[in-house]
């Protein structure tokens, strides 16, 4: 996937809860890109040269649009959260790996558990919206099966299980429109009180592969389960990023084994990642 650069027209930016804006955006690379992937949002404020990274959070391909879901944490989002219908904006995208087969992060799987915890929520509405895309147009993620001598599709069934800090949710109804949807509360006044882990076993989750993106904390605790149950896992990683393209090295994070260039044990989480095999990942 070639990644461009595109002057991005605004045609939506709404509040969806507390600091968290959605921001819907028509692009020349809505074609190629794939769920997992990001862009980097450019600010209009030249004092302002470094780009930020943000999720993409669901993809309309036969539109041309892209919906961003970001949380203001500083200036630049703050500024981004002004922006008005029919104002543009400069977009390099579409950028990471994402998830995806040629990628070797989705592998096949029948009931995957799709876990998000406050921000890295977008990101896996967009792989539900995938995986019950491919179930709407009778396509299979995996292939066709020889079963008692007959062939039968798989049909993909996400559970999301989403983690947020009280009960200013946002994406909800996304997320039901796609699968099974269990919710965790930090506070405890929607859903499970507690985390990501604690709802899948109050509710008996079970699945066969986890995908999951959010804080560090959270995906710490997400491959110890992956792990303790025997089930493939690959994490979205999330990290500070300077330029985006694997260039700078302002994001590397820890892995397992050395590289086979460098003999290091890092990789640039926005070039090589950002989703991950969970096993390759030291998160200690």
């Amino acid at each position: 996937m070639s990644k461009q650069m595109d002057q991005a027209r605004v045609l939506k930016n709404e509040p969806l809860a507390e600091g968290v804006f959605s921001l819907l955006l028509q692009t020349v690379f809505a074609e190629e890109a794939v769920a997992g992937q990001f862009v980097s949002v450019y600010s209009r404020d030249g004092a302002r040269l470094l780009p930020r990274p943000i999720s993409i959070c669901q993809i309309d391909r036969d539109a041309g649009t892209l919906r961003l879901v970001y949380r203001v944490v500083g200036r630049g989002t703050e500024e981004f959260s002004r922006l008005k219908a029919g104002e543009s904006l400069r977009v390099l995208g579409p950028l990471g790996n994402g998830f995806a087969r040629e990628a070797g992060t989705l592998p096949d799987c029948r009931r995957p558990i799709l876990i998000g915890g406050g921000i890295g929520i977008p990101p896996m509405v967009g792989l539900a919206e995938a995986l019950h895309s491919a179930n709407r147009s009778g396509e299979s993620i995996s292939e066709e099966q020889i079963l008692i001598g007959t062939k039968e599709r798989v049909r993909v069934e996400p559970t999301l299980v989403m983690g947020y800090r009280d009960d200013d949710t946002f994406l909800t109804e996304e997320c039901r429109a796609s699968g099974r949807l269990v919710i965790a509360s930090d506070d405890g006044s929607i859903g499970t009180h507690g985390t990501v882990i604690d709802a899948i076993r109050e509710q008996r989750v079970t699945g066969d592969a986890v995908f999951a993106c959010g804080p560090k904390p959270m995906l710490r605790a997400v491959k110890a389960y992956a792990e303790q149950n025997k089930l493939l896992c690959f994490i979205s990683m999330e990290e500070r990023m300077a330029c985006g393209i694997g260039a700078c090295l302002a994001c590397v994070c820890r892995t397992v084994d050395a590289d086979d260039h460098s003999r290091v044990k890092n990789a640039r989480v926005c070039a090589d990642g950002p989703v991950f095999d969970a096993k390759k990942v030291d998160l200690s």
